[in-house]
């Protein structure tokens, strides 16, 4: 059986296994139209035939942001794959952000699921991505068993998701440091508590989590700070406005009050460089990984494209930048922020 049959026949067994066990057996019309919304914007790729490489200076720390990844190596999601590890080759990749959605549909069961093979292990499996990849629960995680997320940190190596939320400092330069605080954002959002499909979403605090957030904040040293969400406080999208809604209530007066540099998140499937008048927060939507939507221009948008593909950051004492970068390997729009 070659590696394609291999990964045809898994992704079998558990679409009539594992998945019709975790399916909610209660008719959700919102879900049903939100998803065929989404179907309806989908993007199909073209291969990529090379890739560009950023000239970053040499002593800089830099890393990867990737969402919205799991298809079984299906679309773009495995050439993308390749195409991280290409460069990687290229520039020392210290990490990768991954925020959220790495599994899609009903998230995984456990620990020892097949999907950890078909859209993790197999996929990215280029030794140059054998880092750390600091995780975050999507709102398709929040279908399945969200512990066994943190569960598989014990069962590999690479990856790393302690908790539901926290933070983690790296060296930036030759004197500053990067503080970076992962959320958990779907318990945030209204409409996915107290919903049976994302059984977990309800039983969350949001008080505890934005109490949590506004302490890590105030005691942060670092002179570079970013948050990662999985979902979006402005984004254009066909998604229910109630979910940016939610997120704006909840987090963006704790980014202002602590002058936070970014917000980055995913979940649109799209990439979206935001700046909402008189804010001094940069939001970022990194596409999706597998598989992208169309997007338009809203109020605030610095930059979009309906490409898929990935983000790479490079930060030092006085420079943060970051490229986005399809499937195709080229940057299609590079960012500095300087302080």
């Amino acid at each position: 059986m070659n590696r394609r049959s291999y990964l045809q026949a898994l992704s079998a067994l558990f679409a009539t296994a594992t998945l019709g066990s975790c399916a909610s057996t209660t008719s959700d019309k919102e879900e049903r139209r939100a998803a065929k919304a989404d179907k309806a914007n989908t993007i199909h790729p073209n291969p990529a035939t090379g890739f560009e490489v950023p000239s970053l200076p040499e002593d800089n720390l830099n890393f990867y942001l990737v969402s919205d990844l799991g298809r079984n190596g299906y679309y773009e999601q495995k050439p993308i794959a390749e195409l991280m590890g290409k460069l990687a080759e290229k520039i020392d990749i210290e990490f990768v952000v991954a925020a959220g959605d790495t599994h899609h549909f009903n998230g995984i069961a456990s620990t020892q699921d097949p999907l950890w093979m078909t859209n993790y292990e197999l996929i990215y499996s280029h030794p140059d991505l054998m880092i750390d990849w600091f995780a975050i629960n999507g709102n398709h995680e929040y279908r399945g068993n969200t512990q066994a997320v943190q569960d598989y940190s014990k069962v590999s190596r690479r990856w790393i998701a302690p908790a539901r939320y926290y933070t983690k400092t790296f060296e930036a330069g030759e004197q500053e440091s990067l503080e970076i605080f992962f959320i958990d954002t779907t318990p945030l959002i209204e409409r996915y508590r107290g919903k049976d499909k994302y059984a977990d979403a309800g039983k969350q605090s949001i008080e505890e989590q934005i109490k949590w957030l506004d302490k890590a904040l105030a005691a942060s040293q670092a002179k570079w700070k970013l948050v990662v969400g999985h979902h979006p406080l402005y984004a254009y999208t066909d998604k229910s406005e109630s979910e940016r809604t939610d997120m704006r209530k909840h987090v963006e007066a704790l980014l202002n009050k602590y002058q936070v540099d970014m917000y980055l998140c995913g979940h649109i499937h799209n990439f979206q460089h935001i700046k909402p008048a008189g804010s001094k927060v940069e939001y970022l939507v990194n596409s999706s990984g597998s598989l992208a939507r169309k997007v338009k221009e809203i109020e605030g948008t610095v930059f979009c494209s309906s490409d898929a593909g990935f983000t790479l950051f490079s930060v030092n004492d006085n420079e943060l930048s970051f490229f986005l970068i399809n499937g195709k390997g080229e940057i299609i729009y590079q960012y500095k922020i300087n302080k």
